[in-house]
C-alpha cells in the first residue's frame, strides 16, 4: 500500500457517493467524504483546502485487522484497467459489514490473534509528506497522496489472558449499567421525578435507553478511536458492557407487553413508536454533540494513557477485578436494605453481557457461502429476540407463582440476565449507520425483525394465558 498515487484521468472511475459517505465514518473519529461526483474526479483545479480523513475505522473488529477485503483500487486508484463493478461490490459488502458490525463485532477481537507478544497496528496510515498518522489527507487537486504505513508496537497479552481480560472488563461494566439502570429507574419513575410509570408508553426504562444510547453515540462511534488507542478491552467494556446494559430492549418489549395484555393497543404501539424515535434521537444527538467536541475543545491525546507494557495490563486487569467484588458486595449489602432482586440482577448481568458478546460475533457474517444478508446484525438480532421471549416466560411465571422469594430471584433474573442480553444502544447504532449509509428500507426492516417477532412470541408466552385466564 506504500506509495500509491492518483494517476490517468479519473473522469470515468468515480466511487458511488453513499458508499464513500458511509466508509469514511470511522470509530477513530466521525467525518464524512465530499460528494463524489463526476465534478469531484475531474476537478483538477480545486483550490479547496487540505482535508483529513480516518482509515483506521476499516477495522471493526479490534485494532489487528488489516485492510484486507478493501480493494487497494478504493484507496489508491492506480489500476486505470480496474473493473469498477468488482470493486463497487466490495466496497458495498464493506459497507454491509460495517454497518452490521458498527456496533459490535463480539469476540472476533480476540479470535483473531494467535499468539502474544509485540503487535504492528498494519491499519495505521500516514502520508508521508505531512506524517500524520491514521489519516488520509486530500491534497488541493483532490488528489490522493502518497501512503506510507507506519506501523505502531503494542504488547497484546496471551490469548487466554486477553479473553479473559476482555471478560472481566465487561462485567464490571455491565453490573454497573445494571446499576445506572435501577438508579435511572428510581430518579424518573414515580418515586421522584415521577416522569415515567407503568402503564405508559413512557416505560421506566426509557430514560435508561435513551441515555445508553445517547453515550453510544459517544463512545461506540465518534470516541471510540481515541479510548482503544488507551485499550481495547476498556472501549469494549464501555460499550458492549455498560452501554449495552444500561440499555434494554427487552424490559422494553414487556412493558409493552403488558400494555397489551390489559387490551391498552394505542398506549402499546405509541410506546414502540415513541420510544424508537427517542432513542434514535438520543444516538443521533449523542453523535452530533461528540463531534461538537472534538471540533471545538482541545482534546489532548491519550496515548501517553495506553496500555503497552505486560505490567500496565496486569495492572488494569487487577483493578477490574477489585471493582468486580465490591461491586458484589455492594449489591450484597444493598440485598439486606429490600434491594434482593438487584443483588440477583447483578450477580447474573455478567452472563448475560457475555453471551451477547459472544453472539455479536455473527454480526456482518450473513447467511450461506455468499453471506447472503450481510448487513443485517445477526448477533444483536438474536440476542434481543431471545432475551424477550425469555423475558416474556419468566413474567408469565411470576404471574402463575403470585408471591414469595421466587418471585424476588425472577424479577432479579429479568433485570439482570434478560436486561444485560438485550440492547438498544447497539440497535440504535446499527439503525444509523444503516440509515446513514443511504439504506432507509434496511433500516426500517431491521427495526421490524426486531420488534415484530419479539412482540408476537411475547403475545403468545405471556399475554396469551392472562387472557384465557379472564374469559
Amino acid at each position: 500500500m506504500a506509495n500509491c498515487e492518483n494517476t490517468g484521468d479519473q473522469s470515468d472511475r468515480r466511487l458511488p457517493a453513499r458508499s464513500m459517505s458511509m466508509c469514511a465514518r470511522f470509530e477513530s473519529q466521525t467525518v464524512n467524504f465530499p460528494s463524489v461526483g463526476n465534478d469531484f474526479w475531474r476537478s483538477s483545479s480545486s483550490r479547496d483546502p487540505w482535508r483529513r480523513y480516518s482509515l483506521s475505522g476499516l477495522s471493526r473488529e479490534g485494532s489487528r485487522r488489516s485492510f484486507e477485503g478493501v480493494p487497494s483500487e478504493v484507496l489508491c486508484r492506480t489500476h486505470p484497467g480496474s473493473h469498477w463493478k468488482e470493486e463497487d461490490e466490495a466496497l458495498e459488502n464493506e459497507e454491509n459489514r460495517f454497518c452490521a458490525q458498527v456496533g459490535d463485532s463480539g469476540d472476533q477481537v480476540v479470535g483473531e490473534r494467535e499468539e502474544e507478544g509485540v503487535l504492528v497496528e498494519e491499519n495505521t496510515v500516514s502520508v508521508s509528506e505531512k506524517g500524520t498518522s491514521d489519516s488520509i489527507i486530500y491534497s488541493k487537486e483532490e488528489k490522493i497522496s502518497t501512503l506510507v504505513v507506519q506501523p505502531l508496537e503494542r504488547y497484546k497479552l496471551p490469548l487466554a489472558l486477553d479473553y479473559a481480560s476482555y471478560m472481566l472488563h465487561m462485567a464490571v461494566f455491565g453490573i454497573l449499567g445494571v446499576f445506572a439502570r435501577h438508579l435511572l429507574q428510581k430518579l424518573f419513575g414515580p418515586d421522584y421525578l415521577a416522569l415515567t410509570r407503568d402503564g405508559t408508553p413512557l416505560y421506566l426504562d426509557l430514560p435508561a435507553n435513551m441515555v445508553g444510547s445517547f453515550f453510544m453515540g459517544w463512545f461506540g462511534l465518534v470516541f471510540k478511536g481515541d479510548v482503544r488507542h488507551v485499550s481495547d478491552h476498556l472501549a469494549v467494556g464501555l460499550t458492549t458492557g455498560f452501554m449495552g446494559s444500561l440499555t434494554t430492549f427487552s424490559g422494553w418489549n414487556q412493558k409493552m407487553l403488558i400494555l397489551s395484555s390489559q387490551h391498552y393497543w394505542v398506549f402499546a404501539i405509541a410506546g414502540f413508536i415513541l420510544g424508537f424515535f427517542l432513542v434514535n434521537e438520543s444516538f443521533n444527538y449523542g453523535v452530533a454533540s461528540a463531534e461538537y467536541l472534538r471540533r471545538s475543545l482541545p482534546i489532548s491525546s491519550l496515548e501517553k494513557w495506553a496500555l503497552h507494557r505486560p505490567a500496565q495490563h496486569a495492572a488494569a486487569m487487577a483493578i477490574a477485578a477489585l471493582l468486580l467484588f465490591s461491586l458484589l458486595a455492594l449489591s450484597a449489602a444493598m440485598a439486606k436494605v429490600n434491594e434482593a432482586s438487584l443483588w440477583v440482577a447483578c450477580l447474573v448481568a455478567p452472563p448475560g453481557v457475555w453471551l451477547r458478546w459472544y453472539l455479536a460475533r455473527f454480526n456482518g457474517r450473513g447467511f450461506g457461502k455468499k453471506a447472503a444478508l450481510n448487513w443485517l446484525p445477526l448477533g444483536t438480532l438474536a440476542a434481543n429476540l431471545l432475551a424477550a421471549i425469555a423475558m416474556a416466560a419468566l413474567s408469565t411465571i411470576s404471574h402463575e407463582v403470585g408471591k414469595g422469594r421466587t418471585v424476588g430471584i425472577i424479577a432479579g433474573l429479568q433485570f439482570g440476565l434478560m436486561g444485560c442480553l438485550s440492547t438498544v444502544s447497539t440497535f440504535a447504532a446499527e439503525v444509523y449507520a444503516m440509515r446513514k449509509s443511504g439504506h432507509e428500507g434496511r433500516a426500517a426492516g431491521y427495526a421490524a425483525a426486531t420488534f415484530l417477532p419479539a412482540f408476537a412470541a411475547g403475545t403468545l408466552i405471556f399475554s396469551v394465558p392472562i387472557w384465557a385466564r379472564h374469559r
